[in-house]
C-alpha cells in the first residue's frame, strides 16, 4: 500500500512555477514523488527553470489565454502521458491605492487572477476527470478572504472571488471525484517583495507572530498535502498558511 502523503504515481501542472510561490510548489510536488510541467510567461524566468528544478518540463504559457492553457495541459499529457493535480498559482500582487485604481487597473488584475484561474481550470478538466484522483489547488490569499491592508484592495478583491470560484468548483467537480481547494499564503518572501523597502519588508515580518515571513516551500508543502490521498475528503476549502498572521489582527 502507497503512503498517503505520497504522489510517485502523479502528474501535476503548476503555473506561474518558475518563480516564488509557485517554484516551492513545483519542488514540493517533486519531492513527493510527483512529476513535475511547469508552466510561465517565458519571461518569467522560465528558462532558469532547468537550473531551479532540472526534472520539470518547462512551458511557455499565458493563464489569460484558455488555449495557451490547453496547450500547456496537452504539451503535459504528451509528455508524461496523464495530468492529475493541477496548482493553479498564476498571479500579480501591484500595490494601488484606492485613488489610483482604475478600470484598466482592476481589468488586468482581475484578467489573470480569476480569468486565469477560470481558464486553467477549463483546460485542465478533461484530463482531470480522467484521473483516479483529480486535484485543483489555487493559490489564493489571507487577503480578501480574511484580511484587508491599504494598497491591496484590488487585489484581495481577486483573491476573494478564488474562493467563491473554488467553492462552487468543489461541488460540481465532486461526483467526477475531483477536490478543489486553495491555500491561503500569509506574508511570504519571495523575490517579488524585493523591490519593496526595509522598513515595509520589517513591518510584514512584525504582522506575524513569530516575527519571520514564511518561505515558498511552506506553501508548496501545504499544496502538496492537498494533492494527497491524505486530503482526499477535504473539499472546497482554503489551508491558511500565514504563522498565526491573522490572530492579532
Amino acid at each position: 500500500m502507497s503512503h498517503p502523503f505520497e504522489l510517485s504515481s502523479r502528474v501535476a501542472l503548476v503555473t506561474g512555477g518558475s518563480t516564488g510561490i509557485g517554484l516551492g510548489i513545483a519542488r514540493a510536488l517533486t519531492e513527493s514523488g510527483a512529476r513535475v510541467a511547469v508552466a510561465a510567461l517565458p519571461d518569467a524566468h522560465l528558462d532558469s527553470l532547468p537550473e531551479n528544478l532540472p526534472d520539470a518540463l518547462a512551458i511557455p504559457c499565458d493563464v489569460t489565454d484558455v488555449e495557451s492553457c490547453s496547450s500547456a495541459v496537452n504539451t503535459t499529457v504528451e509528455h508524461f502521458g496523464q495530468l492529475d493535480i493541477l496548482a493553479a498559482n498564476a498571479g500579480v500582487f501591484p500595490q494601488a491605492n484606492l485613488d489610483t485604481i482604475d478600470a484598466d487597473v482592476l481589468e488586468q488584475i482581475t484578467r489573470i487572477n480569476v480569468g486565469g484561474l477560470a481558464n486553467c481550470v477549463k483546460a485542465a478538466l478533461p484530463e482531470l476527470k480522467r484521473s483516479t484522483a483529480g486535484r485543483i489547488i489555487a493559490t489564493s490569499s489571507i487577503t480578501g478572504n480574511m484580511t484587508g491592508y491599504p494598497g491591496w484592495a484590488h487585489y484581495g478583491a481577486t483573491k476573494a472571488a478564488q474562493m467563491g470560484y473554488v467553492r462552487t468548483a468543489a461541488v460540481e467537480l465532486a461526483p467526477h471525484g475531483i477536490t478543489v481547494n486553495a491555500v491561503l499564503p500569509g506574508n511570504i518572501l519571495t523575490g517579488g517583495l524585493e523591490d519593496l523597502s526595509e522598513d515595509y519588508l520589517k513591518t510584514m515580518s512584525a504582522a506575524v507572530p513569530s516575527g519571520e515571513l514564511g518561505r515558498p516551500s511552506d506553501i508548496g508543502y501545504a499544496v502538496a498535502f492537498l494533492a494527497s490521498d491524505a486530503a482526499r475528503f477535504i473539499n472546497g476549502h482554503g489551508l491558511v498558511v500565514d504563522g498565526g498572521q491573522i490572530l492579532p489582527e
